[in-house]
């Protein structure tokens, strides 16, 4: 088989001189290289602005002799002092580190964890902004963690449900939906039954159900996506509704009062300094929410079975040409999703309030779909947007209980506008899977 002349790369004895080498795939090399380059810019800019914020805003806003006590042992575990940090050089020097981040980001060349120094900022202007809120107060930080990790669990959840269909090439914007009829069963069931696995388990297949239906409109009837899923949304909002208040609130103390999962210590390892109580002294839904992440990432980077979803969702009709049945992929994984979401919905009731109310779940289905948005499509990615989410959710309320300057009207909007902002700063800059929302019809 021969090979068209202008596909090869020419050797060092065919290039003009001073020409540079030309990469294998030509002009779409060079747009991916120049794309890299502009995400890098981009980041790099990002970071600057975050040490503006910190050198312009919570420095300029703080006195020499101002002081923030951080306290680090709220929750059972080997004990650890508060800490005591002058608030001004704290500042100015978490604003100069995102400084020097911002410059590493500008001349980093790799293409590879181009957003972990913004990470890295994203961590240090927060520590600044809880330094500079809590002059002369104690800040709760191990408190402030354990609140952004309980909310972070159904946020992940749902990121992984929307990613395990749009992996196939399935828009879920029904995740709303999933979470809040979850919710509501894995009350009714819960309570009813006095068994919280069966309501577990009734919320889990609930959202199944739910994603069954959404397949067979966007997978069978080809109807669009994005409609059918914000219809699904409405329709659990008013079915959930209605059944509260004819259901549930007469007979509340029988069928709206589950018990909650308690907390499953792990031997030892509980008694770590703020990470025993955070990761192994939690309910199961927190245990779950780890073991579906490593399932989800091991299967769909490392099995056949991801390989052919990841197909399905970048080319179908290349995949159904190689004997992959793309109807029956695309279902499985709207219904895996599905499950997903309805055990993530099952957290809001049976996880924590122990009670189902009317639109509980607050747009967080929404919230869940930018988490994916944000973390590129991928579980680990996923998982550090829903934290980062979790955390301004959190920070709303700890911010409630100190003296900050800060409209309360702010600090309930703030979970919603810092998604917001996240989610338009990735706008182009970020590719879904290329067959995502097309409907699939053999020829």
């Amino acid at each position: 088989m021969s090979l068209d002349p202008d596909s090869r790369v020419p050797d060092a004895a065919e290039r003009l001189p001073g020409e540079r080498p030309r990469e294998p795939g030509g002009d779409f090399a060079v747009s991916l290289r120049d794309l890299a380059a502009l995400r890098r810019r981009g980041l790099g800019v990002a970071l600057f602005v975050l040490a503006a914020i910190d050198l312009l805003v919570f420095a300029r806003g703080s006195r020499a002799g101002e002081r923030t006590t951080f306290g680090l042992s709220a929750l059972p575990g080997i004990p650890l002092p508060p800490l005591h940090l002058a608030v001004l050089p704290t500042v100015v020097v978490l604003g100069v580190l995102c400084a020097l981040l911002a410059l590493a980001q500008l001349l980093w060349k790799a293409n590879r964890r181009t957003y972990l120094p913004l990470g890295v900022g994203l961590v240090l202007t927060g520590v600044a902004f809880l330094a500079w809120a809590g002059k002369g107060q104690t800040v709760d930080i191990e408190g402030l963690l354990m609140t952004s990790l309980i909310e972070a669990v159904p946020l992940t959840l749902g990121a992984l449900a929307g990613l395990l269909c749009e992996r196939s090439g399935v828009i879920n914007i029904a995740i709303e939906g999933q979470f809040l009829v979850a919710a509501f069963f894995g009350a009714l069931i819960g309570s009813a039954s006095h068994d919280l696995w069966l309501g577990l388990l009734s919320g889990a297949i609930a959202g199944g159900l739910i994603g069954l239906v959404l397949a067979v409109f966007t997978i069978t009837y080809a109807a669009d996506q994005v409609i059918v899923g914000v219809v699904i949304d409405a329709f659990a909002l008013g079915l959930t509704t209605f059944f509260l208040q004819s259901l549930l609130v007469p007979d509340q103390a029988t069928l709206n009062s589950p018990s909650v999962f308690p907390p499953i210590g792990i031997p030892l390892l509980d008694r770590l300094p703020i990470v025993g109580p955070l990761l192994f002294n939690q309910n199961i839904f927190v245990y779950l929410t780890i073991a579906i992440l490593i399932v989800v990432q091991v299967a769909l980077f490392q099995t056949r079975w991801g390989l052919r979803a990841r197909a399905v969702g970048e080319h179908p009709r290349a995949a159904d040409t190689v004997g992959i049945n793309v109807t029956l992929v695309r279902y499985r994984n709207v219904i895996l999703g599905g499950i997903v979401a309805g055990i993530g919905g099952a957290s809001f009731t049976i996880g924590s309030t122990g009670q189902f109310s009317s639109n509980m779940t607050a747009g967080l289905g929404y919230i869940a779909l930018a988490a994916m948005i944000f973390g590129r499509w991928r579980p680990l990615g996923a998982l550090g947007a829903a934290l980062l989410f979790g955390f301004c959710d959190a920070l709303q309320f700890a911010l409630s209980v100190l003296n900050v300057p800060i409209p309360s009207e702010f600090l309930t909007m703030f979970p919603y506008l810092a998604t917001i902002l996240a989610v338009a700063g990735l706008v182009g800059r970020v590719m879904a899977p290329a067959a995502d929302g097309r409907p699939y019809a053999r020829e």
